[in-house]
């Protein structure tokens, strides 16, 4: 019994520990929270499976809004700079957060990091989240959307095998729809099972390879960046 016993408190006190430390994690949110909206800036969190193409959906929108937003990219991966690398190519300043084996970015790693961005003038911050979609769910960032990516050759099955990621979800981007014809994946299985975890998401279909849908995607974020603005009375600049 008393084996048992310790187990249980040894169960407990994990749970406790795991309570404490995203209380920690959402206070520092929310100063990250605070700041962005002081200065306007509109955050967006991307997750996804590792491949589902958020790196290159960032390359394609930065193709379209460089020069019309002023955009800058906070990149997580557990190892090399390969990502931030291609985002540079494109003409946008990026920050590379190795991880070094964590499977997720943690608020206090966005806060360590900011003061090394330029953020005057930044309209958009996107974070590049590690590739999981487990982990990042628990982990407010001080985002304004989280937007999941669901890729047409990864199935239409992960609302429902990864709730918690969905059910904190803004945004789901169906991407890679150019493959469409080639995979099993149904559209419109994918869009009724994430409402059916949170009614709330909305959806886009778009190919960052193609450009189909971008179109919609570019002018929503730019739809968001002026609601942000006008709602902490921001002057444009």
């Amino acid at each position: 019994m008393k084996k048992l016993h310790n187990k249980t408190v040894g169960i407990l006190e994990t749970q406790d520990l795991s309570i404490n430390l995203l209380k920690a994690n959402d206070f520092v949110a929310e100063t990250i929270r605070q700041e962005m909206a002081e200065r306007g800036i509109l955050l967006i969190n991307l997750v996804s499976s590792p491949g589902s193409g958020k790196t290159a959906l960032l390359e394609a929108t930065a193709a379209k809004l460089k020069d019309v937003l002023h955009m800058k990219v906070l990149v997580g991966d557990v190892q090399t700079e390969r990502d931030a690398d291609r985002i540079r190519k494109m003409g946008i300043d990026a920050l590379q957060i190795v991880t070094g084996g964590t499977c997720h970015l943690e608020a206090q790693m966005i806060r360590q990091a900011l003061p090394s961005l330029d953020l005057e003038g930044v309209d958009i911050l996107f974070i590049e989240n590690v590739g999981n979609l487990v982990c990042p769910a628990s982990y407010d960032l001080g985002e304004d959307l989280r937007v999941t990516l669901v890729s047409c050759t990864e199935g239409d099955d992960k609302p429902k095998k990864y709730p918690g990621m969905f059910l904190t979800t803004d945004i789901m981007l169906v991407t890679k729809s150019d493959l469409l014809p080639y995979v099993p994946f149904s559209v419109d299985a994918v869009i009724a099972d994430a409402h059916e975890v949170n009614r709330n998401i909305q959806s886009f279909l778009l190919s960052a390879l193609k450009g189909d849908g971008l179109e919609v995607w570019c002018e929503f974020l730019k739809e968001m960046h002026a609601k942000k603005r006008f709602q902490e009375g921001v002057a444009s600049t």
